[in-house]
């Protein structure tokens, strides 16, 4: 889904640093709002006027992400994005102390005098999750599981108690009151999924959690058209081809919208229609969805599908 124009915010903040994390998120005019869409947004928004977290939980493909970007636009508070990752630590989210601040002060104010100082302190470095909650921006955090627990422990007194907690070495910087305008955005995948860790039971119950599932028809239509500009007739072709893939439920995984758009994307580059080229159409959707549709490269998957997909592609075209 085609969403997202990103630009650096302008603000009052005191580091310019701190400027460079910061995104002002706009609807781009193409992006596709259907019914689903607009119902999946509101209950978000709904729950985060509320003050609780939204997490949109569900498989690759299922619009997790943009629809986060797009509730946090109709929030209309500046954006902090997070992506989840293994390697984070705690201090990858909330800052550290990083480097020096020197400071050195000869005073010859009196001309027999000479007073020299030398002071050398560490200096406090936010990250991103603490300029979100310091200033009161919302923050996404993308596939939020794919960080390891211990990471994510950060984030507990932060929803609960609405205090964020540092290992600063100046008293002023060991507390911090979350901001009551900050709001967090969830999204993560199943548990299943390679490198996804387990969601800690405490986090969960801070958060309101919204599984969601492939597109309805009416959404995955006009998605692939803005993004493809086929017609509608032939957008209805390959979507149909790749729901009744999806629905025969012989696939190692299910092909999501992606595959749709790849194969409409793939046909307008070649200027070309499903009727107008049937064995090139034919090619273009044995490759792509037996692609999508299993992780191993198993042949016997592969056979399986390409006949499923003649199928179809005999159906509906």
């Amino acid at each position: 889904m085609n969403l997202i124009k990103n630009s650096s915010i302008e603000s009052t903040m005191s580091n310019n640093n701190e400027m460079n994390t910061v995104l002002e998120l706009r609807p781009m005019p193409n992006f596709v709002e259907t019914d689903y869409i607009k119902d999946i947004t509101n209950r978000g928004l709904i729950y985060i006027k509320a003050g609780f977290p939204v997490h949109f939980r569900g498989p690759s493909g299922t619009g997790k992400t943009t629809v986060a970007m797009h509730l946090a636009s109709k929030i209309g508070r500046p954006v902090v994005i997070i992506h989840g990752d293994a390697e984070y630590k705690t201090s990858d989210l909330i800052g550290s102390e990083q480097g020096y601040k020197y400071k050195k002060l000869d005073d010859r104010f009196i001309h027999s005098v000479h007073k020299y100082e030398e002071d050398m302190s560490k200096q406090w470095v936010n990250n991103r999750l603490t300029i979100a909650v310091k200033n009161g921006f919302t923050l996404i955090y993308d596939e939020f599981t794919r960080s390891r627990p211990e990471a994510n422990n950060i984030l507990l007194p932060i929803l609960q108690e609405r205090m964020l907690s540092t290992s600063a070495a100046k008293e002023e910087d060991y507390y911090m009151k979350v901001h009551p305008e900050f709001r967090a955005i969830f999204t993560s995948n199943p548990e299943e999924y390679a490198g996804v860790n387990r969601t800690q039971d405490a986090l969960r119950d801070r958060m309101v959690t919204m599984d969601l599932d492939h597109f309805d028809y009416e959404t995955e239509l006009k998605i692939t058209m803005a993004k493809s500009e086929l017609s509608m007739k032939d957008t209805e072709v390959i979507v149909k081809i790749v729901r009744g893939l999806r629905e025969s439920g012989k696939t190692e995984f299910d092909p999501t919208i992606r595959g749709s758009i790849m194969i409409a994307k793939t046909l307008a580059t070649l200027n070309t229609t499903p009727s107008e080229s049937k064995d090139i159409f034919r090619r273009i959707c044995q490759d792509i969805l037996t692609s999508e549709t299993s992780r191993i490269g198993s042949k016997t998957n592969q056979e399986k599908v390409k006949i499923i997909v003649d199928e179809l592609i005999e159906q509906y075209s």
